[in-house]
């Protein structure tokens, strides 16, 4: 009897809590709209069904599950439901997202999401145990350790790939092409993401690769520009910048990235239910490479902040897209705190690019687009042909040994970068803009 009695309080203060909060919206909406909402239904059927299941499993359930548990499932069920995005994150989870976008977390390294039951990736971060072990866009995880993935919620897999630094784990993984699951086994370790780097490629043509971003990109960005400035001595001519395998991340950092070879115009906006999810960001009038071409690389592992800044220096006309066609998540989450420490990551809002295209489930057009393709020489010739240096009293360059460092040093950076075909294929069409605009 007191079982019954208790299980009726609870439940009575379930529906009475649901009743309050949306009196509550409805009272808010009619301050705010001045519109008469009296007449919004509660959905006391669905309220006495939740009650009537809570009850069961309570009572019939084959072991004991706490309310906590209970209530705590229900939540995460109702927010997975809603699309792959949305979450409830207990106080450990939320605390591991924060650290996650400063930079340095704990794990394999690896940006995911739920497909059909199954972990899909995203991308894998640069230079960590994911992406050494040889973890690849669009692969499947199927198994963690002997664990099928299927029927667990995102926020159970990801804490299961988390561990101590030092830990194995063995991932069965299914792949687009390959005949049968591949097994690899990554070690977990602390991911600390720089998310910049740069170099020269060239004289005079630069290249930034962001693998993620985080908020303090912006600033690293520029310092990266400075520094590829100074070791240029001067201006540079062209700039690569490499968003492959980006899975996104903060959406000001994706802003500052835009605007920093932007001069004016638009560079995103969101739309959404309530008031501050609309939002608006405009260009200040700095460009910090002062006009110079720009190739911008994507391919189907670049997602979220990469898509507003490739969408963005699209539609402004300020560079040159080129690689695959992007992932397609456009759309906004924000981080709710909770009362009692957790959060609720909630979709808000779609951001749209300056032209007012929706990238969701769509995702950027490259303007050149370039197959994920491997490029090897050909077999070499057992002749080489006859040059002039091979003709028998050959008059000497009084340059030669100057001249033959330079060629040996030439030779090694331009294998480097041929074997990055898409590189290769966005400073090649660098140095053709440069050409046409002397």
């Amino acid at each position: 009897m007191l079982k019954k009695k208790s299980l009726f309080i609870l439940s009575l203060g379930v529906m009475l809590g649901v009743f309050m909060g949306i009196c509550g919206s409805v009272v808010a909406e009619k301050d705010k709209n001045d519109v008469a909402l009296e007449n919004e239904a509660l959905p006391f059927e669905d309220l006495r069904t939740f009650t009537e299941i809570f009850g069961r499993i309570k009572r019939d359930y084959v072991e004991p599950v706490s309310d906590k548990k209970l209530l705590e499932d229900a939540i995460r069920g109702m927010l997975s439901g809603l699309d792959p995005h949305s979450a409830y994150l207990i106080s450990e989870e939320y605390q591991e997202l924060k650290e996650g976008t400063t930079g340095q977390f704990g794990g394999l390294g690896i940006e995911v999401t739920m497909e059909n039951g199954f972990i899909k990736v995203v991308s894998p971060i640069d230079d960590t145990p994911a992406q050494k072990a040889g973890i690849k866009t669009g692969d499947l995880i199927v198994r963690l350790n002997d664990e099928p993935v299927k029927g667990m919620s995102l926020a159970d897999a990801v804490k299961k790939m988390r561990g101590e630094p030092g830990s194995k784990i063995q991932l069965t993984v299914v792949r687009e092409g390959a005949e049968a699951p591949l097994k690899l086994t990554l070690l977990r370790a602390v991911i600390k993401v720089q998310s910049v780097k740069s170099r020269l490629l060239e004289k005079n043509y630069g290249y930034l690769r962001i693998s993620s971003f985080q908020s303090g990109t912006g600033e690293s960005l520029k310092e990266a520009l400075a520094n590829m400035k100074k070791e240029n001595a001067g201006n540079l001519k062209g700039l690569v910048l490499d968003l492959r395998n980006n899975p996104g991340g903060v959406l000001n950092a994706a802003v500052d990235v835009s605007d920093a070879f932007l001069k004016s115009g638009l560079i995103v906006y969101t739309e959404g239910r309530i008031e501050n999810s609309e939002m608006r960001f405009n260009a200040a009038p700095d460009d910090l490479i002062e006009g110079a071409p720009m190739v911008v690389l994507i391919n189907a592992g670049s997602a979220s902040a990469s898509e507003i800044v490739a969408g963005a220096l699209q539609d402004q006309k300020r560079a040159v897209i080129m690689g695959e066609k992007s992932f397609g998540k456009g759309s906004v989450q924000t981080i709710l705190p909770t009362s009692n420490g957790a959060a609720v990551k909630l979709t808000t809002a779609r951001y749209y690019t300056p032209s007012g295209r929706s990238i969701q489930a769509e995702g950027i057009e490259p303007d050149i687009a370039l197959a994920n393709v491997k490029l090897e020489s050909l077999d070499k010739s057992e002749f080489d042909p006859v040059k002039e240096a091979d003709l028998s009293h050959h008059l000497q360059n009084g340059k030669a040994k100057e001249m033959a460092k330079e060629a040996e040093a030439g030779k090694a950076k331009e294998a480097a970068e041929y074997k990055d075909y898409p590189l290769y294929q966005a400073l090649t069409l660098l140095k053709g803009i440069s050409i046409v605009n002397k």
